[in-house]
């Protein structure tokens, strides 16, 4: 059991590492339009050419298949740069792509599964917290043009991720920006076979199946950490768009896994230990890969490259 206070600091991180690093961009673009139950039509822009190398990308190579590694941010300011000469030649090469999951733009398949895992009207949220603390609620609903009202049925897990985003996207943060779906435009735009590592049913799975004190927590932390949320993702995506990988397992990612070991388990290991066995498999077949997954996944003693590592198979750093 985890004391409060260290609760707390754990699912701050949890916020922004599940908004930002480690769940797919479905469930952040969710998080922002659910409450208000449509989902507008948007047009991907290009991503803007880093000014620098960019970030980190790295490469698996055998007798006959390259699989790359990339380390993606789910969502993103518009004006940030990404895009560099390594990562677009990278993904030119490739013939398949994997993301986490293969359709994180589909929302008509994110909506049942938030009915069935996310909403709880028989325990309104009204009910666990306070009335100070709802009206809090309402005021962070605001941002997203939702209100207390609609969010009352959440669950806490998904009221949490779903205020999460508010901030983000007061600061200038858009899911529609978040590499997957630039990724994916352009994938689908060059006829490249597009694959998922997982599905969404699991990812959602994975937040929905928290013990109800963490979630409850989560809710809370977002909560009081509204109006300062965006700068911790800000110092995420500078590490991340600069490649310092160790950098970024400092502020996401060992916090977490001393902090919070149930949940870096949950959210990291198990999810990059799986990643890893399907690398595996495609090592076993043809042909160039391009494999984008949340940078958290790729930094860290438990990373996809290191459980490889561990197994003999060598990602390179481009």
């Amino acid at each position: 059991m985890f004391r409060s206070s260290r609760i707390a600091s754990t699912t701050r991180r949890l916020t922004t590492t599940v908004a930002g690093l480690a769940l797919g961009a479905a469930l952040s673009v969710a998080a922002v339009a659910a409450p208000v139950q449509a989902f507008a039509e948007t047009t991907v822009a290009p991503a803007a050419a880093a000014a620098a190398d960019g970030p980190a990308l790295w490469v698996i190579r055998d007798a006959d298949s390259t699989p790359y590694l990339f380390g993606t941010v789910h969502v993103l300011k518009p004006s940030t740069e990404w895009r560099s000469a390594r990562v677009d030649a990278a993904f030119a090469s490739a013939a398949d792509i994997w993301f986490e999951i293969s359709n994180p733009d589909d929302q008509a398949a994110i909506i049942p599964l938030i009915q069935q895992y996310g909403v709880s009207p028989q325990t309104p949220l009204s009910s666990l917290l306070t009335p100070e603390e709802f009206a809090e609620l309402d005021r962070a609903a605001k941002v997203i043009g939702a209100s207390g009202q609609q969010i009352d049925v959440f669950r806490p897990w998904f009221a949490g991720l779903t205020l999460s985003m508010a901030p983000l996207v007061q600061a200038g943060y858009d899911p529609q920006s978040g590499v997957e779906l630039v990724l994916k435009a352009q994938a689908e735009a060059a006829g490249k076979s597009i694959h998922g590592l997982e599905t969404i049913d699991k990812q959602i799975r994975i937040l929905a199946e928290l013990p109800q004190d963490i979630q409850l927590e989560f809710l809370r932390s977002t909560l009081g950490e509204f109006d300062n949320a965006a700068t911790q993702l800000d110092t995420m995506v500078a590490a991340w768009a600069s490649g310092d990988v160790d950098g970024l397992n400092t502020v996401a990612v060992a916090p977490m896994k001393t902090e919070a070991p149930h949940v870096y388990d949950a959210l990291l290991v198990q999810r990059n230990t799986d990643w890893a066995n399907q690398i595996q498999t495609i090592l076993n077949g043809s042909g160039v890969g391009f494999i984008a997954v949340g940078a958290a996944h790729l930094t860290g003693e438990d990373s996809v490259q290191a459980i490889l590592a561990r197994r003999g198979v060598t990602a390179e750093r481009q």
